[in-house]
């Protein structure tokens, strides 16, 4: 955007749109300039808004970027949330959908991954992530180690622990990420799927087969 005119947009709308659009300008300045690169003007231009509408909504910089990662971290919580609370859905598919929703391609894209890994790479940004995220990551290795632990009582399973599991899988989710990020020629949204899949047809043999990994590939 930075080398086009700015985007017109409708004269009224309503507020929580403004606010909106401009977490989206946000996120696309991140991904194109860094947070230290990202500035009010960037964003506006971005948006196709004016500098004091940006103010009217974010008081400051950092507000715009505090607001910008809580959006980022809603949106991912509400996807493998929503999807992992399904009624009448056995453990073992609650898990496939968890790892589905790390990968949807809402989520799970070079514009959005550049934002997680801009906050996790600088140091005074640093500590607002692991405030804000810190909780929604436990929640979700906590729901991956209970679905674990059903679907170890389901097989009868012995030698395996469920927090070990959930642990690995939080750390396969967070190194695919990155990879896709940084290689994205080498790893994609679905081979990380299938790999993660794979992992998981070690652990639970009778619940997750070589065609789990396929059909998610």
């Amino acid at each position: 955007m930075s080398d086009n005119l700015p985007k017109k947009q409708p004269r009224t709308a309503p507020p929580e749109a403004r606010r909106e659009q401009l977490i989206d300008a946000t996120i696309t300045a991140i991904s194109t300039y860094g947070l230290s690169g990202t500035t009010l003007a960037k964003v506006t231009a971005e948006a196709g808004l004016s500098l004091g509408l940006v103010n009217f909504h974010f008081k400051s910089k950092e507000a715009l970027l505090t607001a910008t990662l809580t959006h980022l971290a809603d949106e991912h919580r509400a996807l493998w949330f929503t999807r992992s609370s399904q009624p009448d859905v056995s453990a073992a598919d609650k898990l496939k959908l968890i790892v589905d929703a790390q990968f949807h391609a809402k989520i799970c894209n070079r514009r959005k991954l550049s934002v997680w890994f801009a906050f996790f790479g600088e140091s005074r940004p640093r500590k607002a992530y692991r405030e804000l995220t810190g909780p929604l990551d436990e929640e979700r290795q906590i729901a991956t180690s209970r679905l674990c632990a059903d679907i170890i009582a389901e097989g009868g399973y012995s030698g395996i622990d469920s927090d070990t599991v959930s642990a690995m899988l939080e750390s396969l989710f967070d190194g695919f990420w990155l990879n896709i990020l940084m290689y994205p020629d080498r790893f994609t949204r679905q081979s990380a799927k299938a790999q993660v899949l794979s992992y998981l047809r070690l652990c639970f043999p009778q619940h997750f087969t070589r065609l789990d990994a396929e059909t998610f590939a």
